[in-house]
């Protein structure tokens, strides 16, 4: 008899769409060989770290006979990080933050679960964009609420306020948005950002409680074209930031995130003892010592984001050729792609027949998409050239 709850074995069944496509390519690797095998089914970053994060290794080695030298700390994180940043978001946001408006977190999937673990109740509402990093509904199911994806209009996703004011209710306690977006790539301009705080604003005193927005934000660093990513801090007082170096630093497996506080956020000191204190039951405790003390020397530095801009381009042109219907990524390292003839599971497992790896929309809650990661070796993104055309009949 299993022991798992009822819960989470629903949720082993639905499972990650992109971990499950990540497994079949383990296997068909072993089958046919690395080589012959197109994977852009995980966002895992495959740059090295810049040459700084190797640096401050080889020192922390030097010091690692020393007492203490990674053992506990404040549970927000040491208060030299903290204050590091404090100072690059406030540059970043234009506005003033302190030490105490930061909680170094266990990566932004920690971040993120610790401000629900603090503000959802039961029968609570969380309203997202869609499509969605499909976790986002565990995260939110983790605290008995309930997430509300809104569809937004294929192909370039950017963000439709009118359909998000649609899904609001007085059951509404969290905003959630992801810009620039995983799947799609979409960076929300500062016009729809003005015009959601606007609403976030007129929804709340309708109900009587502050809706809190949480601005998810792992890839402000890689955007394209001249594009920016407004800040969101300055926007709405109840705003959350939260954010990772898993992707800029090449960091992933590190899991170390923040979340910083709106300045303007009323009773945000008795907020950030509520989120210290969430981070501590949900067993975090802090962030990682050894990825605290790697960010410290390296924030403001970044992989080499040229090469995702060259193999955006390489795999547009590709797709391009192809015949397919996207929209070019404003930003991240993903292609959202429509599915030709609508259904991305057969047409994802169609794939697959030529060695190629994809995500179906429907692990990020839109059906008839499917994603690619290019956060690939330039050689593979050239390997499927072949593939992709044969699966429009253009080869």
């Amino acid at each position: 008899m299993c022991v798992l709850t009822g819960q989470l074995t629903e949720y082993l069944e639905k499972g990650s769409w992109i971990r499950r496509i990540f497994e079949t390519g383990i296997e068909l690797k072993k089958k046919y060989g690395s080589q012959a095998v197109c994977d852009f089914s995980l966002g895992n970053p495959d740059l090295p770290p810049p040459p700084i994060v190797g640096e401050c290794l080889s020192e922390l080695a030097q010091t690692a006979s020393t007492p203490f030298a990674f053992g506990y700390m404040p549970n927000p994180g040491y208060p030299e990080v903290r204050q590091a940043l404090a100072t690059k978001v406030s540059q970043e946001q234009g506005v003033p933050l302190s030490a105490t408006d930061i909680l170094v977190t266990a990566g932004a999937a920690g971040g993120i679960n610790t401000v629900l673990r603090a503000v959802l109740e039961p029968g609570d509402e969380v309203v997202c964009p869609s499509p969605y990093f499909l976790e986002y509904k565990f995260y939110v199911e983790n605290f008995k609420a309930t997430l509300r994806p809104v569809l937004m209009p294929a192909p370039a996703f950017d963000l439709d306020v009118g359909a998000l004011a649609g899904a609001l209710t007085e059951k509404t306690r969290v905003v959630l948005i992801n810009s620039p977006h995983n799947p799609t790539g979409a960076v929300y301009g500062e016009e729809a950002l003005d015009r959601l705080c606007v609403l976030l604003e007129e929804h709340s005193r309708k109900i009587g409680h502050p809706v809190l927005l949480i601005a998810d934000e792992p890839y402000r660093f890689l955007t394209y074209d001249g594009v920016e990513v407004p800040p969101i801090l300055p926007r709405y007082p109840y705003t959350v930031l939260i954010s990772s170096f898993s992707k800029n630093l090449a960091l992933a497996g590190e899991r170390v995130g923040y979340i910083a506080l709106s300045p303007d956020m009323p009773d945000r000191t008795t907020i950030m003892n509520g989120l210290v204190f969430s981070s501590r039951v949900l067993g975090f405790v802090n962030a990682p010592a050894i990825g605290q003390k790697i960010l410290l020397k390296a924030l403001g530095e970044n992989v080499d984001v040229a090469s995702y801009a060259r193999r955006r381009d390489m795999l547009g042109d590709i797709l391009t050729e192809a015949g397919f219907e996207f929209a070019m990524p404003s930003g991240t390292f993903y292609f959202f792609v429509a599915a030709p003839g609508g259904d991305d599971i057969a047409f994802v497992n169609r794939l697959q027949e030529k060695r190629i790896l994809a995500v179906p929309g429907t692990g990020f809650g839109a059906k008839g998409f499917f994603r690619l990661a290019f956060c690939v070796e330039d050689d593979v993104i050239e390997r499927s050239r072949a593939g992709f055309l044969e699966m429009m009949g253009k080869a």
